[in-house]
């Protein structure tokens, strides 16, 4: 049992929090570690299986991060920018995998977590789940094969409770599709149109977020031509996917080399 990595769960009380401590506590080639929350929180001091309603584990809620990475080979970390950033220092300093499903990282904060991958394996993504990086992978293709004829609009839906937009899933959706068509993304994003916008600039990729109800994260990827539209769409229905596909990645990260790394590189694609 000491054999298996020990993985640590940042921002344990949340949503994807919750869904991570249950996959780890599941999983017969990992154990749990520690669960982080912010100082002052109810939940420190507690079990986390009883809070997370899987009965005891006897592992306790701590906001001491220093101490948890200790004991960590892998830390899951779907949190915010600041925290994910200051995390990365510590899981560098351990040489423990990060596994990152953070959204709304700014430029600055791209570049500390590429300091920190000299040092430890870092996987990143904004999406964990295998449909969504299969379809990334088509976006790319699809993109590829046509011309700017076909406008590429992402849209994407998401619950009441989401704090950035575009998500995180969407960004790489509008990636793959400049990548696809041979430009950068930030030259031809268009995130928001309000107004008398005037009409579509030839080649550029959209983007539209819809927020409501509790829905886990529809993505379309449409390619509107004269005449047809073809449209590539992902629906998840369920967190686990994320929480499993974050914990498929910490360990694959286990003994790989200090580096930036995606959820390409864990499934292989």
């Amino acid at each position: 049992m000491s054999d298996l990595p020990g993985i640590v769960v940042m921002g344990a009380s949340g949503r994807m929090g919750r869904m991570l401590v249950e996959a780890v506590a599941a999983s017969p080639a990992a154990r749990l570690v520690a669960a982080l929350e912010r100082p002052g929180h109810d939940w420190l001091g507690r079990d986390v299986g009883e809070l997370c309603g899987l009965g005891a584990l006897g592992v306790k809620v701590t906001d001491n991060a220093l101490e948890a990475m200790t004991r960590a080979q892998a830390v899951l970390d779907f949190t915010a920018p600041t925290a994910s950033v200051a995390m990365a220092d510590l899981a560098a300093q351990a040489r423990a995998v990060h596994v990152i499903g953070t959204t709304g990282l700014e430029e600055a904060d791209l570049k500390r977590l590429a300091l920190a991958a000299r040092h430890a394996t870092i996987v990143r993504a904004g999406n964990m789940s295998l449909g969504i990086n299969l379809l990334v992978q088509l976006t790319r293709k699809v993109a590829a094969a046509l011309d700017e004829d076909y406008d590429i609009e992402v849209v994407e839906t998401h619950h009441r409770h989401k704090v950035d937009a575009p998500s995180g899933t969407a960004l790489m959706l509008g990636e793959a599709a400049a990548e696809g068509r041979g430009v950068k993304l930030a030259r031809v994003a268009d995130r928001g149109r309000d107004g008398m916008t005037g009409a579509r600039v030839p080649g550029h990729i959209g983007f539209s977020a819809i927020r409501g109800g509790d829905v886990v994260g529809d993505h379309d990827v449409m390619f509107a031509g004269d005449g047809e539209r073809i449209t590539l769409r992902h629906v998840a229905t369920d967190r686990g996917i994320y929480a499993r596909g974050a914990l498929k990645a910490a360990l694959w990260g286990q003994g790989r080399k200090p580096g930036e790394y995606d959820m390409m590189d864990v499934l292989g694609l």
